[in-house]
């Protein structure tokens, strides 16, 4: 009740709130929405639960009331500029009842940026709304609270006429699920405290769409847990956390004496990361467009580079159709994450020096609960997340999967839109816990969106989602949502 009466108490202060445009440099915007779902089957329709920044339950029959209020950090021409946003949900028959889904604070100046707080982001050069999601930072999971600095946006390199730009970022942050961890492990299974969190990126693009139709996108993408603790029933593993700690992920290094021995043979902490190519073709009338993108997943050296072949992969097309009342966009997606560098891992010893780096164990790992954030998997989705497993443990059980997926999207009558996804995955388990057999199963969402013209702000989504197949059992549901958005 008190987290009712919070989001209430944030909702009421937005929509009755005025400011007048000479007291504030830019506009300031609000967000009141209601969500309910219902549905049939062990659990509620993938496409209903994923690629929802985690606002989403598994459980049947729930819902949520969301209020935000942000300020963008438009610099309209000048040098500087700052940007904020508090965004909270109460919720029914999810992991928690009140949840700060955004709350951030971002400064602005020239090309540089920072930002502090939590903020919903996607990594690589997947569509947000029709594809299953970039393999290391996915649309899937609560944004992480952490400190971010860089160059958010394209930015131009001088002396090369316009033809190179670059972006990029560093930070630290923490993870804020430890008393969901305590309270969702079965006993004696693995869980962790107070994990930190880093990544880094840097992308580069070469061409100008406006002088030459193709274009060019690439770079790496990499991130890791540290420090904290690692719980297993009665056993603790204490990660340190000082400076020289924080230091060693950024470029990844060995630990230290006071680690695991698996730590000091290999690198500190849980270390995740992904290469990201694109290559787009935009004609000068800009009336259509298409691109075809490419996502390299790895866990360790060995896939970062090229000591194993590439073999699993994220194979993505998107193409943006000239102007038509059925279909505005379509993208295709083929996952493969069977391979993992081969069947084989042997850490090397003195009597065997030869060192096969194998069974890569994707978003598992031995000492942390793996590439998840309140059970969601940070990554794609279709690597089954932990929230999903009866046995209430923190673990992968389906990283070796093979999906084909299809995403449409359009605007039949301008006060309707919609959204179509479907997918075909199946899924051969893990290396250490494989499958008998080769499950399926086929996921899909149809949602479409009104927006009344007399009724200005305000919209709504009446959405259609089913899954078959042995993978996760069949259901059935429905979501439907009300949304007011409007300027202060």
């Amino acid at each position: 009740m008190r987290a009712i009466r919070y989001l209430y108490l944030t909702a009421a202060f937005i929509t009755s709130l005025k400011v007048s445009a000479a007291e504030i440099p830019d506009s300031i915007s609000y967000a009141v929405e209601g969500t309910a779902s219902f549905s049939t089957g062990d659990n509620t329709p993938f496409w209903l639960v994923n690629n929802r920044f985690g606002l989403s339950s598994i459980k049947k029959n729930n819902g949520y009331l969301r209020a935000g209020i942000f300020k963008e950090a438009n610099k309209n021409g000048k040098k500087f500029a700052w940007g904020a946003g508090v965004d909270l949900a109460a919720a029914y028959n999810f992991s928690s009842s009140f949840i700060v889904q955004q709350m951030y604070a971002e400064l602005r100046y020239r090309c540089l940026g920072l930002t502090v707080g939590s903020k919903e982001f996607s990594g690589g050069f997947n569509n947000p709304r029709l594809s299953t999601g970039n393999l290391t930072f996915s649309t899937n999971a609560r944004p992480i609270p952490q400190a971010k600095l860089g160059i958010p946006e394209y930015t131009k390199v001088p002396l090369t006429k316009g033809w190179l730009s670059v972006k990029g970022y560093i930070s630290y942050g923490f993870f804020t699920d430890s008393r969901w961890q305590k309270n969702f492990a079965a006993e004696g299974s693995k869980r962790t405290e107070d994990v930190l969190f880093h990544s880094k990126a840097g992308f580069l693009k070469i061409g100008d769409y406006r002088r030459f139709p193709l274009e060019f996108e690439g770079g790496l993408q990499m991130a890791a847990q540290f420090g904290g603790k690692s719980i297993r029933g009665n056993s603790v593993i204490d990660m340190p956390n000082s400076l020289k700690d924080w230091l060693k992920v950024i470029i990844p290094s060995s630990g230290g004496s006071d680690t695991p021995i698996g730590e000091q043979t290999n690198v500190y902490g849980n270390h995740v990361g992904d290469w990201n190519f694109a290559l787009s073709y935009t004609p000068a009338s800009n009336r259509w467009s298409a691109k075809v993108y490419y996502d390299h997943f790895f866990e360790d050296h060995s896939m970062m580079f090229l000591d194993y072949t590439w073999r699993d992969m994220l194979l993505g097309a998107e193409m943006r159709l000239p102007k038509n009342p059925f279909v505005s966009t379509v993208v295709y997606e083929y996952l493969i994450t069977k391979d993992q560098a081969g069947p084989v891992y042997w850490d090397h010893t003195p009597e065997i020096t030869e060192q096969v780096s194998g069974r890569d164990q994707y978003y598992n790992h031995g000492i942390y609960t793996g590439w998840q954030n309140w059970g969601m998997g940070i990554g794609n989705p279709m690597l089954i997340s932990p929230i999903y497993n009866r046995d209430h443990s923190l673990y992968f059980y389906h990283n070796r999967v093979e999906t084909h997926h299809l995403g449409l999207e359009g605007q039949p009558i301008p006060l309707v839109g919609y959204r179509l996804l479907l997918s075909y995955t199946r899924s051969w388990g893990t290396y250490d816990t494989p499958t008998p057999k080769v499950l399926k199963n086929f996921n899909t969402l149809i949602e479409t969106t009104f927006t009344p013209q007399k009724l200005s702000g305000w919209s709504g989504k009446f959405s259609i989602a089913t899954d078959g197949g042995s993978l996760l059992g069949p259901s059935f549901g429905v979501m439907v949502s009300i949304k007011k958005t409007g300027w202060l």
